[in-house]
C-alpha cells in the first residue's frame, strides 16, 4: 500500500470552556505528520513508520516501500551504482492516452520507469539488484522494465555477480500488448543463462506480485523469499472471484499460503532481510573482500585433515574387530530390541543433528510444485566453515510433533523437495548430507495421486548422477524405498541401534507369514541391524551409541560423527566428477 498520499488530512477536535462560552477548537495537524493505517485504522506518525522499515507500529502491517528507499535499507551507503536510469519505452500499440499516462507517472514518482537496477554491496558483498516500484503504473512490466531487468542480469552474468530482484507488480502492461508478454520470455532467458553460469539469483516477493511477473522472473529464483502477508499469484483475487463466482478462502494467495504450498523458500520479516540476504550470499560463496590466508593456516588444515583420517580409520577398525570398548552396552541386544530402540519417542530426530553439527542453517521450504512436506527438513548450512546442503527426514520427539511431521513418512512432495535441494547443491558445488529416519514413504490415496513411486524413482535416478558428494546417515528407522530415496549416495552410515530394511518387520511377517504378530521373529530373519549390514558391506560405518540414547547425551554421538564427516568431505571433495560418479556406480553395482 502507499504510505504517501494514502490518508486524508486529519483534524483533532476538543471541547473546552473559557470565559463562560463553549467553543470547539479544531487545530490542524501538519500535513504528513499523522496518518491512519488502512489495515488496522490506527493513528500513526509518518516519521516513526519511515524509521521502522515502513511497518505499522500498531498492527505490524506492511506499507509499500519506494524503490530508492528499499535500496537505501539494503545496500551499503555510498556503494550503489545505478544502471540504465534514463531507459524508457515507446508506445508499440499506439494506445490512446498511454504517453500521457507515462508522463504523469514520471512526474508523480520522479522515476523514468517502474524498476530501478544497479550494483551495490550488502555488508561488503557485491551484488546486482533490481527493485520494482509499485507507484509507477503498479510496477507493470512493459518493454522498458523487461529490458532493464534483462540488461542487469546479463551484466551480472558477465561480471559473475549474484542477482537480487525485489518483485512488486500488477503484471504485464496491457497498453503494450504482445510486446509486454515477450518480456516474460526475455527476462526468463537471461536468468537461465545466469543460472547456467553457476550464479545465484534471489527473488524477493513483495505486495503485490501478480500476473506476468509472477509467471516469469519472480518465481525463478534459486532462493525465493517473501515478505509476510504479501499477495502473490498469477491471476488476482478479483479476477478469480469474477471468473469462478466463488468467494476465496481467507489467506488465499498470501505469502504464507505460497510457503505452505511449496513455492516460497522462506518468509522473512523486513527488518531481517539485510541479514538474511547477507547469510544466503555468503553460504553461496560470495564474500566481502578479505586478506589471503597465511601458510600457517594451510599447514594447520593439513594436520587436521590427517588427524581426521586417522580417527576415521580407528573407528572403522574398531567396528571390524567388534571392539567391545566401542560398543560397551549393546552386544546382547536382539534385532527386535534394536528395532524398538530405533523407534523410541525420545530418540534424537533429524533436526537435533542439524542443530548440533552445523552452523548458519537456513531452512528452505517446498518442492516448487505442490507443497512443503513437514516430514522432510532441508536447507543450507556450514560444516566447519564449509557450505553444505543438509536434508533430514523428521519424525519429531513428541506426539504433537509426530502428527505434524506425519510420523516421518514423506509424501511425494517431500522427496521432490529433497531432490530440488540436491540439484541446487550440485549447481553451487555443495556436498549433501542426509539424515535418514522413516518407517517408510507414506502410503495413502493422496500420495499415490501425486506420484509417490515416481518421486522416489526420480530421486534414485538423479542421485546416481549427482556431481557432488552425498553422505547418508541412518539415525533411526531406514524403511524401504522411502529411506533409499535419501540414501543412494557415496557412503551410508548407521547408528548402532538404527535399522535399515526392505520394509518393517510387521509388514514382512504379515506378507510372508500372514501374521504380523511375528514381527520380532521377522526382525532376526531380515538382517536389518547395523552390524548385519556392515558385515555384508551394504554400509560403510557404524556409529556407536551411548546407553539410554536421547537428546541429553546426543553430544556423545555427534562428537564421534563430527571428525568422520570431516574426513568424508575431505576425501570426496578431492575426487574429480568422473571419479566420484564411477565410484558411486561401482558401490551399487556390487550389490
Amino acid at each position: 500500500m502507499k504510505l504517501e498520499n494514502m490518508f486524508k488530512k486529519t483534524r483533532i477536535s476538543s471541547r473546552t470552556q473559557g470565559h463562560g462560552f463553549g467553543r470547539t477548537i479544531r487545530p490542524e495537524v501538519p500535513e504528513g505528520l499523522l496518518r491512519k493505517c488502512n489495515k488496522c485504522g490506527g493513528a500513526i506518525i509518518a516519521e516513526d513508520v519511515k524509521a521502522g522499515y515502513y511497518i505499522c507500529p500498531k498492527c505490524g502491517g506492511y506499507f509499500r516501500v519506494h524503490a530508492y528507499r528499499r535500496i537505501q535499507m539494503l545496500i551499503d551507503e555510498g556503494t550503489f551504482e545505478e544502471w540504465d536510469k534514463d531507459l524508457t519505452g515507446e508506445n508499440p500499440m499506439h494506445y490512446r492516452g498511454y504517453k500521457e499516462k507515462l508522463a504523469a507517472a514520471r512526474e508523480k514518482t520522479n522515476l523514468r520507469e517502474a524498476v530501478v537496477t544497479g550494483k551495490g554491496k550488502i555488508n561488503g558483498i557485491e551484488t546486482v539488484i533490481g527493485v520494482c516500484d509499485g507507484r509507477f503504473l503498479m510496477a507493470s512490466m512493459g518493454w522498458a522494465v523487461g529490458e532493464k531487468i534483462t540488461r542487469a542480469v546479463e551484466r551480472a552474468t558477465e561480471e559473475r555477480l549474484p542477482v537480487i530482484i525485489y518483485a512488486c507488480s500488477g503484471g504485464a502492461r496491457m497498453q503494450e500488448g504482445i510486446t509486454s508478454l515477450m518480456q516474460m520470455a526475455k527476462t526468463s532467458a537471461a536468468l537461465k543463462r545466469h543460472s547456467d553460469a553457476g550464479l545465484l539469483y534471489i527473488s524477493v516477493l513483495t505486495e503485490p506480485t501478480t500476473g506476468g511477473v509472477t509467471a516469469s522472473f519472480a518465481m525463478l529464483g534459486d532462493v525465493i523469499l517473501a515478505e509476510p502477508g504479501a499477495l502473490i499469484g498469477f491471476a488476482g483475487p478479483r479476477v478469480i472471484e469474477q471468473t469462478i463466482r466463488q468467494k476465496l478462502p481467507k489467506g488465499f494467495q498470501r505469502a504464507e499460503f505460497l510457503e505452505e504450498h511449496g513455492f516460497v523458500d522462506a518468509i522473512v520479516k523486513r527488518e531481517d532481510q539485510r541479514k538474511t540476504l547477507t547469510q544466503i550470499l555468503s553460504l553461496h560463496g560470495y564474500e566481502a573482500e578479505k586478506a589471503a590466508e597465511g601458510n600457517g593456516e594451510t599447514e594447520q588444515r593439513e594436520e587436521s585433515r590427517q588427524d581426521f583420517a586417522d580417527a576415521n580409520e580407528t573407528v572403522k577398525q574398531a567396528v571390524a574387530e567388534e571392539d567391545s570398548s566401542a560398543f560397551p552396552h549393546h552386544q546382547s541386544l536382539t534385532a527386535w530390541d534394536r528395532v524398538q530402540l530405533s523407534r523410541k519417542l525420545d530418540r534424537p530426530s533429524g533436526s537435533d543433528y542439524i542443530r548440533e553439527l552445523f552452523t548458519d542453517f537456513i531452512e528452505l521450504h517446498g518442492d516448487r510444485n505442490y507443497g512443503d512436506d513437514q516430514a522432510v527438513i532441508g536447507g543450507i548450512a556450514r560444516f566447519h566453515g564449509m557450505p553444505v546442503t543438509v536434508i533430514a527426514q523428521e519424525k519429531g520427539t513428541s506426539t504433537k510433533e509426530n502428527i505434524k511431521r506425519n510420523f516421518g513418512m514423506p509424501m511425494p512432495e517431500g522427496y521432490r523437495k529433497a531432490l530440488r535441494l540436491m540439484k541446487q547443491a550440485e549447481k553451487f558445488k555443495r556436498p549433501v548430507i542426509c539424515f535418514v529416519d522413516t518407517p517408510g514413504a507414506f502410503c495413502g490415496i493422496e500420495a499415490e495421486e501425486r506420484g509417490q513411486g515416481e518421486a522416489i524413482a526420480k530421486n534414485l535416478w538423479e542421485m546416481a548422477g549427482l556431481t557432488v558428494p552425498v553422505l547418508s546417515i541412518v539415525i533411526g528407522e531406514g524403511g524401504s524405498g522411502g529411506a533409499l530415496a535419501l540414501a543412494a549416495g557415496d557412503e551410508v552410515w548407521m547408528l548402532e541401534n538404527s535399522v535399515y530394511s526392505i520394509l518393517s518387520p510387521e509388514g514382512f511377517a504379515s506378507i510372508l507369514w500372514k501374521d504380523s504378530s511375528k514381527a520380532h521373529e521377522a526382525a532376526e530373519v531380515m538382517k536389518l541391524t547395523a552390524a548385519d549390514l556392515y558385515s555384508r558391506e551394504i554400509i560403510e560405518q557404524i556409529i556407536p551409541e551411548p546407553e539410554g540414547f536421547c537428546q541429553d547425551n546426543l553430544n556423545q554421538v555427534t562428537e564421534r560423527l563430527e571428525p568422520q564427516i570431516e574426513c568424508f568431505l575431505q576425501t570426496y571433495t578431492q575426487l574429480s566428477e568422473g571419479e566420484l560418479l564411477d565410484r558411486r556406480y561401482r558401490r551399487f553395482r556390487k550389490f
